[in-house]
């Protein structure tokens, strides 16, 4: 591993909030595997951005669903850069309509990916950095959805809940290592994801409605989680940055 070098493995960093979390993390001069299921072109694009702040990065194809992909993917950062100092879990999916109309398999498909695919990740990240004894970080990506559980998200709100939980299990268990764990809890954010749901005249609407007048960026996001990877927060370990632009403060607040 060369002198001095971070390395942060992103997952779901393809699009949305991974994307903003993989520039940011290279902007502030980590190197940085950019894991993606699907979306291989929008990978690269992101690997050759970050490659422009002058540090490494690659792409790394693996389904977090899959134990068996996700060890691999683990074995090849090493493999290819020595060691890892930094985990981000960002990759989710989800389905939005009322818990009484959710099928068995939309439930099971959104745990899947955004609760299990978290526990299968951060484990191998988990045991790498332990295995190590080099210390690191892991930063959770959350959602204001696991203080605040919003309606007809039923699905989602329990896969972050959670992930919550064992980013603060694992706080408690991987300080003895000297590995930091927090979480981020982003609001209402721009991403292709909530584009799905939401016309541009919706995300305006809304948008203007909120404290901030407008929904988050993905920079934004990635911005805070850069900031918790970083020797500036080396003494927060298990807790929780709200980036949410004032969402959850209480409505009768708003002006």
């Amino acid at each position: 591993m060369r002198t001095q070098e971070k390395v942060a493995l992103v997952t779901g960093a393809s699009r949305g909030i991974g994307r903003g979390c993989a520039e940011a993390l290279a902007a502030d001069g980590w190197s940085v595997v950019v894991n993606y299921r699907s979306h291989e072109d929008e990978a690269k694009a992101v690997a050759e951005r970050c490659r422009s702040f002058g540090v490494r990065a690659v792409t790394a194809m693996a389904d977090v669903r899959d134990r068996e992909a996700v060890d691999a993917m683990f074995a090849r950062t090493v493999e290819h850069f020595g060691g890892l100092h930094l985990f981000v879990s960002n990759a989710a999916d989800s389905v939005r309509k009322p818990f009484v109309d959710l099928s068995v398999e939309e439930i099971a498909h959104t745990l899947d990916v955004s609760l299990w695919g978290v526990i299968h990740t951060a484990q191998a990240a988990a045991r790498l950095m332990v295995r190590q004894n080099t210390g690191g970080a892991m930063v959770f990506v959350s959602s204001v959805h696991v203080p605040f559980p919003y309606a007809n998200c039923a699905d989602y709100n329990i896969a972050k809940a959670g992930g919550h939980a064992l980013a603060m299990t694992l706080a408690a268990e991987l300080a003895k290592h000297r590995i930091r764990v927090n979480v981020v809890e982003p609001g209402w954010v721009d991403t292709p994801g909530e584009r799905k749901w939401s016309s541009e005249e919706d995300i305006a609407r809304e948008g203007a409605r909120l404290p901030w007048r407008r929904l988050a960026t993905i920079q934004e996001i990635g911005n805070a989680v850069a900031f918790l990877a970083s020797e500036k927060a080396e003494y927060i370990t298990g807790s929780v940055l709200k980036v949410d632009g004032g969402f959850t403060l209480p409505r009768a607040g708003y002006e």
